[in-house]
């Protein structure tokens, strides 16, 4: 199946979650999760409009980033090695998996100018996500205030993999209510308007429960 052709069908579902909860269509981003696909096929992604695209490991990333340049806005998903940060901090414009001091740290040395992060927020406690626990996310964005080249735009999670929606949207309501809480503290390092949350099997929800970004791989590109 096209891209093109899931394209229109994941657009036709999120018209309808928006309708469902009095959302703006076009406060949702979609980034295509190109992990798993070819240079071409993120290309399909390209030709079929959509211009995000988000790669959760290294050698991916700069792989399809050579390959297509700046005609992509390239968002880094997955855990990011504070040693790698040099590799791609010129091509990314945004990381969404900031979840450590060292990270931080190595983000502000190595960026020219502030770049567009995600903290990430492990909301359901699960051992095998990286992420801070709830209860750590406004020490660390307070901390972050001193170092100007990493500009806090949302908070970001992944739910469990499970088909109970109850615990997926309690899941959504819970980092909703924390960018709630840092949004209104209003810091300039910090706006953290947006939330990036949802993914191929949970986006619908996620939409519902306040997401910005949904990030969808197996759903629309393969």
């Amino acid at each position: 199946m096209s891209v093109e052709s899931k394209w229109q069908e994941i657009q036709t579902n999120i018209a309808e979650a928006c309708n469902s909860c009095g959302r703006d269509l076009k406060e949702i981003t979609v980034v295509a999760v190109t992990k798993y696909v070819t240079v071409e096929r993120a290309r399909e992604a390209l030709a079929a409009g959509i211009i995000d695209l988000g790669e959760n490991r290294m050698t991916g990333f700069l792989e399809k980033y050579e390959a297509i340049g700046d005609d992509a806005r390239w968002h880094f998903i997955g855990s990011l090695q504070s040693r790698k940060v040099k590799e791609i901090i010129r091509e990314v414009d945004y990381i969404h998996s900031l979840d450590r001091k060292s990270l931080a740290k190595e983000i502000n040395k190595r960026a020219e100018s502030p770049v567009s992060c995600y903290v990430q927020v492990n909301v359901s406690g699960e051992e095998s996500k990286h992420g801070l626990a709830l209860d750590e996310v406004e020490e660390f964005i307070e901390w972050l205030k001193d170092y100007p080249n990493v500009h806090v735009v949302g908070l970001m999670t992944m739910a469990p993999h499970v088909d109970d929606e109850e615990m997926l949207r309690g899941t959504f309501r819970k980092l909703r209510a924390m960018r709630d809480r840092i949004r209104d503290k209003h810091y300039p390092h910090a706006p953290c308007k947006e939330l990036s949350m949802g993914m191929s099997n949970d986006y619908k929800l996620a939409i519902e429960e306040g997401a910005t970004c949904i990030r969808l791989g197996s759903s629309l590109v393969g």
